[in-house]
């Protein structure tokens, strides 16, 4: 071989080295200067975490600012099953007894009341998180904490807490397992309960633990609004415990009571039989979950006479002494005849005395002084066949239709509370806005909201409307005191110590078979009648027997209105009833 060629052949070599190391010398130079940062920042996310810090939800509380739901941190507890490999058990004298997940499992186990086996089944793997318990509080999760165990990390969450147990369920409402409300004010103020979630972002090794010196950014949550319901939590209670006595004493399906404070429309206690445990929802019947005070009308029986007497004194075609020859039965000009609840000899009876009596023969005479657009439009303006705008989801109209709707018969029924359906919201707002002077307050239930820095903001409400006379709403007062003296239909209802101007109502309810054999009673009063501060409705729905108004739900109404009245600390009545003829002839 020539000298030349030798000095080729070993410079080919040195060649493809060089060749070599500049190709990868290039590369490098490319990767650390031109993809250097790219790259970096894909190792950074690579190694980086975000979880959830989860917002606590908005409290609710009573007028007095007691809690009636409120959020608590919990404790959702997981394994990094890499970690836990490196768990060693000692002895009191510091030698290893056992070592990673079954040792572990053995010492959690009896902490967490679950069994070893599936404890220890549960760490095994090459997860960086499985759960192993969830909702643990912090004491428990404290002694978890305590064994000391690699990979054991802890998850914070809340949980919805309803301390009164049933008390204000129906109002109250309840969530989900996702948190979101489902019902009552729970969901009706969704938004405003549900706060922002912050988060936690950190930097993680290989076996998944975090890296001290690494990426550490924290995002706090913010909480959900605190909602400031109008009720009284002693009273909402005493109202359950009588609706629910009541019930139970006539073998009803359900029943209902709500009271407002006069002039505000402020709901100080509604309450419904079975009302449902927020905080074990499942285990009531769906039909007990919400508050059928606001959702289930009914025909109100002769508390809706109450419209009808006065449209007749406002319009001037009757007042409190105008007489009325009443028989137990009456056929009216169209043809259609009527009766009164039970037979009797003719009376001769001031419109005060129909009243008292609670005649139906009567009242359709005096409902038929004054025209059926006159009538119609008193019950509208005392909300009737519209919603009330209460702070709750379900709210019915009730049914109130147009006079030209109405068949003949119809148009007389209307008088005396049949052919049409309330609410027992409606009907205790109705019965407010004859104590109110005659003005109407819408009725609310939530007083307002306060947001994480303070901040009160009050519930939006409307000017108050006059829908009756002073006069008349006086006068209307003073002759439903006849109710609850004595020959009255009401007299169960007295409150002792306090004037009551009250009303019963009974009204038949079709049965099984289609005949009317069940009935509804119930009864509506404000106290004390000289300046009514508090008004109250009860309705006890399909008793047992009879049912009448004056028997099934006046005793509530008595034990109820004289709860509100103490609670408020208003003064027994000082003034005499006034004295108002129930006949012709009567001083």
């Amino acid at each position: 071989m020539s000298p030349r060629a030798a000095r080729l052949r070993h410079r080919v070599p040195l060649v493809l080295v060089l060749t070599v190391l500049l190709v990868f010398g290039g590369r490098l130079v490319y990767v650390q200067a031109v993809q250097g940062a790219d790259l970096a920042a894909a190792a950074r996310e690579d190694r980086t975490r975000t979880s959830t810090i989860r917002a606590p939800r908005g409290d609710i509380v009573d007028a007095d600012g007691e809690i009636l739901a409120t959020s608590v941190e919990r404790f959702n507890v997981g394994v990094n099953q890499r970690l836990v490999r490196q768990y060693e058990a000692k002895d009191d004298d510091g030698e290893v007894t056992g070592t990673g997940p079954a040792a572990a499992a053995e010492a959690l186990a009896p902490v967490l009341g679950k069994d070893k086996a599936e404890l220890g089944a549960a760490m095994v793997g090459d997860s960086t998180f499985v759960y192993l318990a969830k909702g643990l509080t912090p004491e428990q999760w404290r002694k978890v904490d305590a064994l000391g165990i690699p990979g054991i990390e802890p998850e914070e969450t809340t949980a919805r807490v309803y301390p009164n147990g049933t008390t204000a369920g129906n109002v109250i409402g309840f969530v989900g397992r996702d948190g979101e409300g489902l019902a009552g004010l729970e969901l009706s103020y969704q938004d405003q309960l549900t706060g922002t979630d912050g988060s936690l972002t950190v930097e993680i090794g290989a076996t998944g633990q975090v890296i001290p010196t690494g990426r550490h950014e924290e995002v706090p949550a913010e909480a959900g609004q605190t909602v400031h319901t109008t009720l009284d939590r002693d009273l909402q209670h005493v109202a359950q415990r009588s609706i629910d006595q009541a019930v139970a004493d006539h073998g009803a399906e359900w029943g209902a009571v709500v009271v407002e404070e006069i002039g505000t429309g402020r709901i100080l206690a509604l309450a419904d039989s079975a009302t449902v445990d927020p905080g074990k929802y499942q285990e009531a019947d769906p039909e007990d979950r919400g508050s059928r005070a606001v959702s289930t009308p009914y025909e109100p029986g002769s508390t809706g006479k109450l419209p009808t007497f006065a449209a007749a004194l406002e319009e001037g075609t009757a007042d409190p002494g105008t007489v009325f020859t009443v028989p137990d039965t009456l056929t009216m000009p169209n043809g259609q005849t009527f009766h009164d609840n039970s037979p009797h000899a003719t009376h001769v009876l001031t419109t005060t005395g129909a009243l008292q009596m609670s005649s139906n023969t009567a009242t359709v005479q005096i409902g038929d002084t004054v025209s059926d657009r006159t009538r119609y439009d008193l019950m509208r303006r005392f909300g009737f066949g519209q919603r009330t705008g209460i702070e709750l989801p379900g709210e019915s109209t009730g049914v109130l239709r147009e006079p030209d709707g109405w068949d003949p018969r119809t148009r007389y029924t209307t008088m005396f509370g049949q052919g049409m359906s309330v609410t027992l919201l409606q009907n205790t707002s109705m019965v407010a806005t004859l104590g109110n002077g005659g003005v109407r307050v819408d009725p609310r239930i939530v007083e307002g909201t306060t947001d994480g820095t303070g901040t009160f903001t009050e519930t939006e409400t409307t000017p108050g409307e006059q829908v009756l006379s002073p006069e008349t709403a006086g006068t209307m007062l003073a002759m439903m005191e006849s109710v609850v003296a004595d020959g009255g239909t009401g007299t169960r209802g007295a409150v002792p110590g306090y004037r009551v101007a009250a009303k019963t109502g009974t009204a038949e309810i079709p049965d099984a078979a289609g005949g009317l054999s069940n009935r509804l009673g119930s009864y509506v009063g404000v106290a004390p009648a000289e300046d009514p501060r508090v008004a109250v409705g009860v309705v006890v729905y399909r008793g047992a027997g009879t049912s009448y108004g004056g028997t099934v739900a006046a005793p509530t109404f008595s034990e109820v209105m004289g709860a509100a009245l103490r609670d408020l600390g208003v003064p027994p009545s000082s003034e005499p009833a006034p004295h108002l003829p129930l006949a012709p002839g009567e001083g």
